[in-house]
């Protein structure tokens, strides 16, 4: 006689698996007729499900409905061809195929011996896109440095501040708390994750100096030295800064080279955030927008903005991985083993701020293995000669402006008549459902955002926005 389960079968597992393969693939297939942005008012999803939970299993086949019929209409299509708002987060068929794996595996990799090849894989990977990109070598394991997958760019500037806080303080900070005197600096066009940073780790934000800009919305580094000195002389203890490689309003690039001269004039840790724009280093023309990594202490990039690798997966480096394991290091009796306490192995979990992680850098192996340097290369190049086709329709058309420099897959610009008009714009445009994009303020101006990075977009498609872009205005 069995045992009684409610456990999904192998053979029932192959053919539902076989079914929401063949769903995702007509997805992928039609996701261009799509409505980018989702229809749906708010409450309007949630209306559609039912109010409490089955009491009885359902069959798959209604669960896989309920996808087309009450979530689809409600998500944004991040993965379609016609999506150009904010940065990618874009996927790919291999990257899906490693996750799947990666889901079905089931690893909690927090210790090298909880599954040696969930850590061992992710050291080669991180150590392969050194190379790929062109990083300072200071970043490979086989040095003091070395590389993790975090979930998110955030995380990972966290993780910097607090690695840079315990060393300035002498890890007293760890112990005792914050004493008020710590500050950090960034830009004032870095992402709002720095803030939060300074918010957790327990820095202020009043202890966060944003930075003016010049310009290109590019950090001013004379502007940074001088209030370093301010606050030095104020017997404050600058700590911590982060400069931006790609910023999120206007892809700027911050001058890394003065700004890493004086991070260490002053011994203070250097950040660099690349978040989506280190992906385009694996073009070597294109690693002019790293010159200067060379005098970082961390470098983060997010592989799951432009590199074709779903979300989450964020690479993470470190020029000297003992001040980070210091920082993060705690190691309670039930995680003791002879492998951790051999030194010979990485635990990852003392690199990051969570216990538990998944096996994310299958998913990064599985799509540098199908696509080679080679075809990642394509397609970065590709999409950056389609965002500098868009900036020349741009620039040929009189009703609209450029408002900052385009080095890559970003083109900021706006319509002449003013920020009513383009706010206006953009909401037609968007509401039509024939494409997405988003908008910012640059010097207090309304400036929409078109970035081309999903892992579909052609020619076809960025023509067919800047028709629309042109339609819209036209009605204005």
């Amino acid at each position: 006689m069995s045992e009684k389960s409610y456990h999904m079968t192998p053979a029932q597992f192959r053919e539902y698996g076989y079914a929401v393969i063949d769903w995702i693939a007509d997805y992928y297939k039609g996701i261009g007729t799509l409505p980018v942005l989702s229809q749906v008012k708010p409450g309007e999803v949630r209306q559609t499900l039912t109010p409490g939970a089955p009491r009885k299993g359902e069959a798959f086949t209604a669960i896989l409905h309920d996808m087309k019929a009450v979530i689809l209409p409600g998500v944004t299509h991040w993965q379609s061809p016609n999506f150009f708002a904010y940065f990618p987060a874009n996927a790919s068929g291999p990257a899906i195929l490693g996750d799947l794996l990666s889901s079905a595996l089931g690893v909690q990799g927090m210790l090298w011996a909880t599954s040696p090849a969930c850590t061992e894989l992710e050291t080669c990977v991180l150590d392969w896109l050194v190379s790929m990109l062109g990083l300072p070598e200071k970043f490979l394991s086989t040095s003091k440095g070395g590389g993790v997958i975090q979930d998110t760019a955030s995380s990972s500037s966290l993780c910097a501040m607090l690695a840079g806080r315990e060393r300035a303080t002498n890890y007293r900070s760890n112990r005792q708390g914050c004493d008020g005197r710590l500050v950090a600096y960034t830009s004032n066009q870095a992402h709002s994750s720095l803030e939060k940073a300074a918010m957790v780790a327990g820095i202020g934000l009043e202890n966060l100096r944003l930075i003016e800009v010049d310009q290109q919305f590019a950090m001013r580094p004379e502007v940074l030295a001088r209030q370093i000195a301010q606050d030095g002389a104020a017997g404050l203890v600058p700590f911590f800064v982060s400069a931006t490689v790609g910023t999120t309003s206007s892809n700027a690039l911050d001058p890394l080279p003065a700004i890493g001269a004086i991070c260490r004039k002053n011994n203070i840790w250097f950040h660099v955030d690349a978040a989506m724009s280190g992906t385009a280093a694996l073009c070597p023309e294109l690693r002019y927008i790293q010159d200067g990594l060379d005098l970082a202490d961390s470098y983060t990039f997010n592989p799951h903005k432009w590199m074709f690798t779903n979300f989450d997966c964020n690479c993470f480096y470190v020029a000297d991985r003992k001040a980070l394991i210091d920082t993060l290091s705690i190691l309670p009796e039930y995680l003791r083993n002879q492998a951790t306490e051999s030194g010979a192995v990485f635990d990852y979990r003392d690199w990051h701020i969570p216990l538990g992680r998944r096996f994310r850098s299958l998913k990064l192996w599985f799509v540098i293995r199908h696509y080679g340097v080679e075809g990642l290369q394509f397609h970065v190049r590709r999409h950056v000669e389609l965002a500098q086709q868009f900036l020349e329709w741009v620039r040929q058309d009189d009703r609209f402006e450029v408002a900052a420099p385009a080095p890559l897959n970003l083109v900021c610009f706006r319509h002449r008549g003013g920020n009513e008009r383009n706010t206006m714009l953009m909401d037609r445009l968007n509401t039509s459902g024939d494409l997405y994009l988003t908008h910012t303020r640059l010097n207090g101006k309304v400036t929409l955002r078109f970035c081309v990075g999903q892992t579909n977009t052609t020619q076809m498609h960025v023509e067919n926005a800047w028709k629309r872009i042109q339609e819209e205005a036209g009605k204005l």
